[in-house]
């Protein structure tokens, strides 16, 4: 795409997904993440039903009458959007590739922070550390990521989830909000998925294909590996080629939640031709 068509794309999905930030998930997003802590707001006159023992007892003595301290949530926060770039991610067989998917979530998740006054940060992986956009608020940080997402083009096609892991708990000393999003073919990242869970509150955001659970009987087919490059000859008519493609990808679903749930971390799975509005809904409301 030229710089033209590139910005197209960006106002576009800007249109969409910070209408949906704006309706529907700036509240839910807001009550799902705490603030850090509480801040002191003011001092005002004692109510029936105040807490005694928020009582500023030198106002009240000065005064000669009740005062009470009245804290409010500091609410400024970090969100830090992690985004699989490898070349899996560029498969798709319904509405969208799985890519599209992966950034109209993120997108939305940052104009839904956005409103909230956070900050937000972008992570690209493959296996390697593709960008690192530090935290920082703003519209303008937030369209830069979005056309970061679009337009960007990996140095790799294969997937490392723990290297991205490893590095996140490397770059953010702070507490942080993350959205880990990817399609999760992958294992081997357990160990530091519980590291930076102890330290950051972690979503695993799936996105997957239909025609990724289960292979259709197609005859012969000749099939290329997104992340490798490796081009085999398949048999899709074979049974038991298309059980054990399916006992491959179980077990690869298997890891994701069970790593996910042992290390105290959020899981959502959406299907591209899925409305991810509603898992994304479904999983804030769970946690407020």
């Amino acid at each position: 795409m030229d710089t033209k068509d590139i910005l197209k794309k960006v106002r576009k999905i800007e249109i969409k997904t910070r209408r949906l930030s704006n309706h529907i998930f700036s509240g839910e997003y807001h009550s799902s993440f705490k603030g850090r802590g509480m801040t002191f707001a003011e001092v005002r006159q004692y109510q029936f039903g105040d807490d005694v023992r928020n009582i500023d007892w030198n106002v009240t003595a000065r005064y000669n009458e009740p005062y009470i301290k009245v804290f409010e949530e500091e609410r400024e926060l970090t969100m830090m959007l992690m985004a699989d770039v490898s070349g899996s991610e560029s498969f798709g067989t319904q509405n969208a590739f799985k890519r599209d998917i992966v950034t109209e979530i993120a997108a939305t998740m940052a104009f839904s922070a956005t409103q909230n006054n956070d900050k937000i940060g972008l992570i690209l992986f493959s296996d390697q550390i593709e960008l690192y956009i530090p935290p920082k608020k703003g519209k303008s940080h937030v369209l830069r990521i979005i056309r970061e997402l679009i337009e960007f083009q990996p140095k790799s096609r294969k997937t490392d989830v723990g290297q991205a892991l490893k590095f996140l708990s490397g770059v953010l000393k702070k507490r942080a909000i993350v959205f880990l999003i990817s399609d999760f073919m992958a294992d081997g990242y357990e160990h530091t998925l519980k590291l930076a869970s102890k330290k950051h509150d972690i979503t695993g955001v799936r996105v997957y294909d239909a025609r990724e659970e289960k292979m259709p009987d197609l005859g012969l087919v000749q099939m290329t590996d997104a992340e490798t490059g490796e081009t085999l000859l398949v048999n899709t008519g074979s049974k038991k080629v298309r059980l054990e493609y399916e006992k491959y990808y179980q077990a690869k679903l298997k890891y994701f939640q069970e790593t996910f749930n042992r290390c105290g971390a959020g899981v959502v799975s959406t299907r591209t031709d899925e409305s991810y509005v509603t898992k994304l809904l479904g999983y804030f409301k769970a946690r407020a």
